[in-house]
């Protein structure tokens, strides 16, 4: 669609996406793009009970929003949709209930992409991202059986020394691992072309180390289903000592993070107990 001369329009409503759906969005888009709120708590998912049409996967156990809403997005789209979205790292690795959740997401063949970014890219956070990219219509393609994974940690732009944000070629050159993934053309209009030659000589998509991996059901099966990229890409082979230092680094930082959400999950409950033991 030519957007200069179609116009855009919107249907804006104010609600908690939650408890209600205004839009009847079930099955009914295209393409969903968002940026949630990460770890929400005090959820009251006696209200979600029996929604199955918006989360068919199951609730989360644990106090925490983020499945909620990866469930949210997937039930939106429609036969052929594509989602993509930014989320909490620590959801690339959650257990318990919320991995039994991406279990059935991955087997249902909707992941589609996952990409690591580094730290300071947004202004009110320093915390790193991962983009999620569902497509519920990769069903019946080459990539049915497959989820490409990008580690763009050491991809950006120094801002300054608090932000970071991507040049146009870097993205591009992200754009293009995707596009030649999905067996598309690739784009080089402002600049990649020079990169592209020197990590795909070929034209076409292969792994690279310390860059991009496409991993089989099997390989993500065998790591827990997992959708970190980190566990999946390695490290380049001429990378020198601190350049492996910082990615181990970062490793270490989202597993961490995990830890650090799964513990004040877990303290929340404790605090709970102790109280209710108190007043009784």
């Amino acid at each position: 669609m030519n957007l200069a001369l179609h116009g855009l329009s919107g249907d804006i409503r104010q609600a908690n996406s939650y408890y209600e759906d205004l839009h009847d969005a079930v099955g009914r888009f295209d393409f969903v793009m968002a940026n949630p709120p990460f770890n929400v708590d005090k959820i009251d998912k006696t209200k979600l009970e029996g929604d199955t049409r918006r989360f068919p996967f199951g609730l989360p156990r644990p106090d925490n929003g983020n499945y909620l809403w990866i469930q949210l997005f997937r039930s939106a789209l429609s036969k052929t949709g594509r989602a993509g979205f930014v989320m909490a790292n620590s959801a690339s690795d959650a257990r318990a209930s919320e991995a039994e959740i991406r279990r059935k997401l991955i087997e249902e063949r909707s992941v589609d992409v996952m990409i690591a970014i580094g730290p300071n890219f947004f202004y009110t956070v320093t915390l790193p991202v991962t983009l999620w990219f569902l497509d519920r219509g990769k069903r019946g393609t080459p990539r049915e059986d497959t989820v490409l994974f990008i580690d763009a940690r050491n991809t950006f732009r120094q801002v300054d020394r608090a932000h970071r944000d991507f040049l146009p070629e870097q993205v591009e050159l992200l754009a293009n691992i995707v596009r030649l993934y999905r067996g598309e053309e690739p784009e080089t209009v402002v600049g990649s072309a020079e990169r592209m030659t020197e990590l795909l000589p070929d034209g076409k998509y292969a792994d690279v180390p310390g860059l991009c991996k496409v991993a089989t059901t099997a390989e993500i099966e065998a790591q827990g289903w997992s959708l970190n990229p980190g566990r999946y890409v390695g490290t380049a082979a001429d990378d020198e000592d601190d350049g492996n230092f910082a990615i181990r680094l970062a490793e270490l930082h989202d597993e961490f993070t995990t830890l650090s959400d799964e513990a004040e999950a877990l303290r929340r409950k404790v605090d709970i107990a102790v109280r209710g033991t108190i007043e009784a």
